[in-house]
């Protein structure tokens, strides 16, 4: 039920199935990720302006590891995150990779999220066409992180000022401290035996 959960979050996200989205999280659940921290309310609605900008992103995402705590769970995957965009003219493709990690909480008899993070590994923006060249420079992303660089540099030509503050591998201590987070709200211990 657990993976079906998050599987269902993101392949709706993907498809644009709005109401089917909000239902895969509790009223209060939080999202924190490279373009909101808030409510997970206000992330399908941000998610929802994002399609409607222009900026539809897909996710290649590899089979959930849940480990179950009583009636808390967390469920972890490693992600690509595909944006198509025209960056200075150029048609592009950025691939963000990510290990995203969902707090699930049962309430009611109910598995909602109540929380969704995610660890920023690395990314890369390349033309869509071979041959053509995107014209940026490392003065462009030089204020960006270098785990999510290409991700924050094409969020900003589309308005959003992306948070610099997240866990990634570029900052390993930060993905320890997330990690620790995460699994300290189920009392887990991420390195022990299944749970």
């Amino acid at each position: 039920a657990i993976a079906q959960l998050v599987l269902s979050e993101r392949e709706s996200r993907d498809m644009g199935w709005w109401k089917r989205m909000r239902e895969c999280f509790h009223p209060d659940a939080r999202v924190r990720l490279s373009w909101i921290d808030g409510s997970a309310a206000e992330f399908v609605e941000g998610s929802i302006d994002m399609a409607a900008r222009g900026m539809k992103a897909t996710h290649r995402i590899a089979p959930p590891v849940v480990r179950l705590a009583g009636e808390r769970a967390v469920a972890t995957f490693p992600a690509i995150i595909d944006i198509p965009a025209t960056v200075i003219g150029v048609e592009a493709h950025l691939s963000s990779y990510a290990r995203f990690l969902y707090r699930v909480e049962r309430r009611e008899g109910c598995w909602r999220i109540a929380f969704f993070d995610s660890i920023y590994m690395r990314d890369e923006l390349v033309p869509a066409i071979p041959g053509q060249t995107i014209s940026v420079t490392a003065d462009d992303v030089a204020s960006y992180r270098t785990s999510y660089r290409m991700l924050c540099y094409l969020l900003s030509l589309t308005g959003y000022v992306p948070s610099q503050e997240l866990a990634g591998y570029d900052l390993p201590e930060s993905a320890a401290a997330l990690i620790a987070e995460v699994y300290g709200w189920a009392d887990i211990e991420p390195d022990s035996g299944s749970g």
